[in-house]
């Protein structure tokens, strides 16, 4: 793997991990409900489901979906059940802040082990990641003589990607973490920002539902 090949990679890594996507949306979500920590343990919890995603693309997981490709579907159906759940959850976090003191109501939040695990199965649960390992890393190995195995190749790429991502996320929970932490004393701005919470977590259940029927 020549260092030409790995600075292309880091820059196209990090432009890809700026643009909005399903896994920023996530993190902004969360930020917005709970505050710059939990903005930031969401940023690990992708990482860390990005982290498995790595591992099963470098030990074979195209084998897999070539000779089972309904597990791509199978995938999709559950990240888009527990997106749906999630976006309940939330709905219904924002409407016990009706009527409610400002002063007697401590705002809401889910605990930070719980945050991480659901960005972790989030983000687990997209196949787009999987899609996307075995179609944009390939253009980054080397198979010329001396060349390092194409599976060390792999986890070497999913490093750098992983490591750029988690920078790019963290620093956008944080962003987001820290505007509603400015405005949570409020219980009106609380329950509008559950809500928008509440709406990313259903767009993006509604995303996979109709990715799975194009």
């Amino acid at each position: 793997m020549s260092e030409a090949a790995v600075v292309a990679f880091v820059i196209a890594v990090f432009l890809l991990s700026v643009a909005p996507g399903p896994d920023m949306m996530f993190i902004v979500a969360n930020a917005l409900a709970g505050g710059r920590k939990t903005g930031v343990v969401a940023a690990l919890g992708v990482s860390a489901g990005l982290a498995v995603h790595t591992a099963l693309a470098a030990f074979g997981l195209g084998a897999l979906l070539r000779a089972a490709p309904y597990v791509l579907e199978v995938v999709r159906v559950c990240g888009a059940l527990f997106l749906v759940y999630l976006a309940v959850t939330t709905w219904q976090a924002s409407r016990q802040l009706n009527g409610a003191a400002e002063s007697t109501l401590p705002a809401h939040k889910r605990s930070l082990r719980k945050v991480y695990v659901m960005a972790f199965l989030t983000n687990l649960a997209n196949p787009k990641i999987i899609i996307f390992y075995l179609a944009f890393f390939p253009q980054f190995l080397t198979t010329s003589g001396g060349s390092w195995p194409v599976t060390l190749q792999f986890m070497v790429l999913g490093a750098i990607f992983i490591v750029v991502g988690l920078t790019v996320d963290a620093s956008v929970g944080l962003l987001s973490g820290t505007l509603s932490e400015q405005v949570l004393r409020r219980n009106a701005v609380r329950r509008w920002l559950d809500r928008v919470s509440a709406a990313i977590f259903g767009g993006l259940a509604v995303r996979l539902v109709v990715d799975s029927a194009r």
